[in-house]
């Protein structure tokens, strides 16, 4: 086993007065790694590739909860339609549209967050501001009936300046507080934002949903 078991109770500890959910990052990890972590209490596990999130779901415990946090590629949503719990990285509004008919022909509901480009590389995905409102207050949101938006996510620049993680975790909060005026009910709860390096500043400018791996599982496995 490779969990780090002493860092997951500890982070744990200090999410929980801040009600803060914790996502544990589990991409390339082993299902026996996801095993020990659920034994230990762990329920909500992130995957980026959707192959192995499918080869996954199909082997571990039917109570975890899957959140598919990497770039979706519209023609791979019906994989995982069936039993996703959340998909993150929403970044445009033609995957919001293939999501809505997959979910729809399981007769569900997906929740899904919208991806915010806040970062300073230009690698990252997601909605810039004036799309994300523009989108927002157009109305075509009504038209998706089996979508539930719980709110908006972030990836930050990867880097250690304190400054420019606050201006971008500061940003995505704005939108966040902006769009709410756009879903005027307690569905709309969730801003997901901060990983391993960052989740600590990402709280104090009020993430309250945290992507987290490399403490939990140690460096990832790329050669699989």
């Amino acid at each position: 086993m490779s969990i780090n078991k002493e860092q997951y109770l500890t982070i744990q500890e200090h999410l929980a007065p801040h009600n803060v959910e914790l996502i544990a990052v589990s991409k390339t990890k082993p299902n026996e790694d996801i095993q020990a972590l659920y034994d230990l209490g762990q329920r909500a596990f992130g995957e980026n590739y959707v192959q192995e999130l499918v080869d996954k779901e199909a082997s571990l415990p039917k109570d975890i909860q899957w959140h598919f946090i990497g770039h979706l590629q519209s023609n791979k949503v019906k994989y995982i339609a069936s039993f996703v719990h959340l998909i993150h990285g929403v970044d445009s509004e033609k995957l919001l549209q293939e999501i809505n008919k997959q979910a729809a022909k399981h007769n569900k509901i997906i929740d899904c967050l919208l991806q915010v480009h806040i970062a300073t590389e230009e690698t990252k995905f997601g909605f810039d501001g004036p799309d994300l409102h523009h989108f927002l207050v157009s109305g075509r949101v009504a038209s998706y009936t089996h979508i539930r938006i719980r709110g908006l996510m972030g990836m930050a620049s990867f880097t250690t300046n304190e400054t420019l993680l606050t201006q971008e975790f500061t940003t995505l909060k704005t939108y966040f507080d902006n769009a709410k005026m756009a879903f005027p009910n307690a569905q709309f709860d969730t801003l997901s934002m901060g990983m391993s390096s960052d989740y600590n500043l990402a709280i104090v400018h009020g993430s309250n949903m945290v992507r987290i791996g490399s403490l939990l599982f140690g460096a990832r496995n790329y050669n699989k």
